[in-house]
């Protein structure tokens, strides 16, 4: 029974992580990866050391990279550090603000506003900058998905590689 639950809880966990790779206040792939570790938690499947520690370690670093890529983004298009920190304050905003699509414009207005109102950059600049951030966004969003699909993929693996027959 305890099986069953924690089977359930873990598939919960690995789709909770892909949510949580498109909404920035959830941690998607250490959510994924908690999913992982409920499935090596039952009674059926051997615990694998190494392929736990990995994916850990994959899921801290793309956590890690997801703070980083956007604002990579606004400097890689001529932002300063106005545009990157605009860029993180604007993620935040968007996500409490209650507009549509506040999390995607949140980080594009943030930038441009942090080149304009900080670093008094010509609006051609920061809205290049502003573009750069969007795109970072946009890139670190999809990093998170394809991990965590990839760790929905493993979970699925193993539970049809060990419970088959078991249910």
């Amino acid at each position: 029974m305890l099986d069953i639950f924690l089977v359930i809880l873990g598939l919960l966990l690995c789709f909770g992580g892909i949510i949580g790779s498109v909404l920035p206040v959830l941690p998607g792939p250490p959510i994924s990866w908690l999913g992982l570790l409920m499935l090596f938690l039952t009674s059926v499947i051997p615990v694998n050391y190494w392929f736990l520690g990995i994916t850990l370690l994959v899921a801290i670093i793309i956590v890690v990279l997801d703070y980083i890529i956007p604002a990579i983004g606004t400097k890689r298009f001529g932002g300063s550090r106005a545009g990157a920190i605009g860029t993180t304050i604007g993620l935040v905003v968007g996500l409490i603000a209650p507009i549509p699509f506040g999390v995607l414009i949140g980080p594009f207005v943030g930038a441009f506003i942090g080149e304009i109102a900080f670093n008094k950059t010509e609006s051609n600049q920061a809205l290049k900058a502003a573009f750069g951030s969007f795109l970072g966004f946009l890139a670190s969003t999809f990093m998170k998905l394809v991990v965590c699909f990839i760790y929905l993929g493993f979970y699925l693996n193993y539970l049809y590689t060990y419970f088959d027959g078991f249910f």
